[in-house]
């Protein structure tokens, strides 16, 4: 490792913006996702290889992944025009419902069937459930990716943060109740991540309308752009407060823009132009953070996991499609498009260390083992499953990834 060079914050991010766009360079060269050279190079950059960017200096930074987060839902928010949603029915509905489930069956299954504690076992399983939506909304964002599987991807991707809450709240519900002996509370924990979620709605919902009104009053395209960060910020830093979900909020409040204002289309195509930079620095300081010594520690009950979230994943968004009729192809490559996992399961295995203690650990660690390997690979998997489906633009295939980060 090399020492701590001691400079500061502004040079770190400096050093982060240049790096990401020299890996873009090197990610066209082997036709790689650009997402995957941005999380490695920040890996080899971070605290848990060359110490470029200490430790220290990504704590600093925290702040903008959860911004980023936040920029992209909104984005995500963007795809649930009412005019999209009388089109597609309840098709991401019933295929986010049954992927998120059928992750967390088949993980609960497997770690039971392999003698682990059931308790234990419903708790990791519950976290299977959830997607990281970041990676890949970036992926079809670069390969300019359109028609029937990407736009039931970004509604399901939508929808999933919200099923993900709720069968995680079901399964620690179940799990304290056998740990317990019958006498814990199972409508309060079950009803808890529901309140949640209708809370972030409302709150989205909210300032959705103020939204609409202020680029009404603010017709510049600076006042406006200033007016979207505000809005973005201002849900970001609430549902932090209330302890609210950010990303379900941040996306309530996209939908509502699109659907109630007739100058959003500006407004999205304004905010797209200005957040690549955040993006960047967002996957890098994802890559700084993680810890690949924690890899080793995975185990046979780790392997379990990664690899049985995924079959879940893919069986699960197979029946969806099935049961709605979805063309093949949809049934066919969905599933492995929501393979990346990182912020909201991180989450999910934090919270999971304050309702059970005894297992906390343990889960916090084959998570964010899942995470390294997840996010890694997963921007990959997601390209190769949108190409097969035959939805990529091949011009993008050839372009500039810096320009389409």
């Amino acid at each position: 490792m090399l020492p701590d060079l001691n400079l500061n914050i502004l040079t770190f991010l400096a050093i982060a913006i240049v790096f990401a766009l020299l890996s873009s360079k090197v990610m066209k060269l082997v036709k790689l996702p650009n997402v995957t050279g941005y999380l490695i190079i920040g890996l080899l950059l971070g605290p848990f290889c060359l110490n470029v960017i200490p430790a220290d200096a990504v704590d600093t930074l925290s702040f903008i992944p959860t911004v980023a987060l936040g920029f992209i839902a909104f984005s995500i928010g963007a795809e649930f025009k009412l005019s999209y949603l009388k089109k597609v029915g309840k098709t991401p509905v019933v295929i986010a419902v049954c992927e998120s489930l059928g992750a967390v069956l088949v993980v609960d299954l497997i770690l039971i069937a392999t003698g682990n504690n059931v308790p234990f076992s419903l708790c990791l399983g519950a976290i299977a459930a959830a997607t990281a939506p970041a990676a890949t909304l970036m992926v079809v964002k670069q390969y300019k990716a359109k028609g029937e599987l990407t736009e039931t991807l970004l509604a399901v991707v939508a929808i999933d943060d919200a099923t993900a809450l709720m069968f995680f709240g079901i399964s620690v519900a179940i799990a304290q109740s056998i740990e317990n002996g019958g006498t814990g509370s199972i409508l309060m924990t079950i009803l808890k991540p529901i309140a949640e979620i209708l809370g972030s709605l409302l709150l989205g919902a909210v300032f959705g309308v103020l939204f609409r009104f202020l680029v009404k009053w603010f017709t510049g395209r600076g006042n406006r752009l200033s007016v979207t960060y505000a809005m973005v910020f201002a849900c970001i830093g609430i549902s932090d407060l209330l302890g609210l979900s950010a990303l379900l909020a941040c996306m309530i409040l996209g939908a509502m823009l699109v659907n109630t204002s007739n100058v959003s289309d500006k407004i999205f195509e304004q905010t797209d132009r200005t957040t690549p930079p955040l993006f960047m620095l967002f996957f890098f300081l994802s890559g700084a953070g993680l810890d690949i010594t924690l890899i080793p520690q995975v185990g046979v009950i780790g392997i379990l996991y990664v690899l049985f979230r995924v079959v879940g994943k893919v069986g699960g968004a197979a029946l969806g499609g099935k049961i709605c009729h979805a063309p093949a192809k949809i049934q066919k490559y969905l599933g492995f498009t929501l393979v990346p996992q990182a912020g909201v399961a991180i989450g999910l295995a934090t919270t999971a260390l304050k309702i059970v203690p005894d297992y906390g650990p343990r889960i916090k660690t084959i998570i964010l083992c899942g995470t390294v390997i997840y996010e890694l690979t997963g921007p990959v998997i997601t390209k190769l499953a949108l190409k097969a489906a035959g939805e990529i633009d091949e011009s993008a295939l050839g372009g500039s990834p810096a320009a389409k980060a």
